[in-house]
C-alpha cells in the first residue's frame, strides 16, 4: 500500500519509527515531514500536503501525527475527500475505516505509547470500507452538509 505520513517535533520519533516499521512490511511510504526535529516547525506545513496526497488518490491512506493529534486531525479535516480521525484505540481504528470510511490515522506522539500506535496503524491499514447502504448514506449526507454553518 502506499502511505502518506507526516508530523511536526510533537510527533517526530514516533514518525520515524513507524516509517521504519512500514517499510518493512514492504509498504510504500511517502514522508513529507518533518525531516529533522526542529520545535519551532508547524504541523500544518507537513499535514496539509500529506492530507492533499491522499484526498487526490496518490496515496492511499495517510497517518498524521503531532504532539497531542488534535491539531493535526482539525487540519487534515480542512482538506476536501479527507476523512481524519484522532484515535487512540485499537476498535476505532478499524471501525473508522469499516464504517466511516477514514482515510487519514491521526494520533498524538505525546499521547500514544510506539506500540500502541504501531497497533492502530496495522489496523487501521488492515481495515476495509464496508460500503455498506446505510455506511454511504450516512456518508452522502455529511458530504452534502455545507462547510460554513453558523451555529446559533
Amino acid at each position: 500500500m502506499k502511505i502518506a505520513i507526516a508530523t511536526d517535533h510533537g510527533g517526530f520519533p514516533l514518525k520515524e519509527d513507524l516509517v521504519a516499521r512500514l517499510k518493512k512490511l514492504g509498504h510504500e511510504v511517502v514522508d513529507f515531514g518533518a525531516h529533522e526535529l526542529s520545535p519551532g516547525d508547524d504541523y500544518p506545513d507537513f499535514v496539509l500536503p500529506m492530507a492533499r496526497c491522499v484526498a487526490d488518490g496518490t496515496c492511499e491512506r495517510g497517518i498524521a501525527i503531532c504532539g497531542s493529534g488534535v491539531g493535526a486531525s482539525i487540519c487534515a479535516n480542512r482538506v476536501g475527500g479527507v476523512r481524519a480521525c484522532l484515535i487512540h484505540d485499537h476498535f476505532s481504528a478499524r471501525q473508522g475505516v469499516e464504517d466511516d470510511h477514514m482515510n487519514i490515522l491521526c494520533m498524538g506522539g505525546r499521547t500514544v505509547g510506539v506500540e500502541v500506535a504501531w497497533d492502530l496503524v496495522r489496523t487501521f491499514l488492515e481495515a476495509c470500507f464496508s460500503g455498506e447502504e446505510r455506511h454511504l448514506r450516512r456518508l452522502a449526507k455529511v458530504d452534502a452538509a455545507p462547510r460554513n454553518v453558523t451555529v446559533l
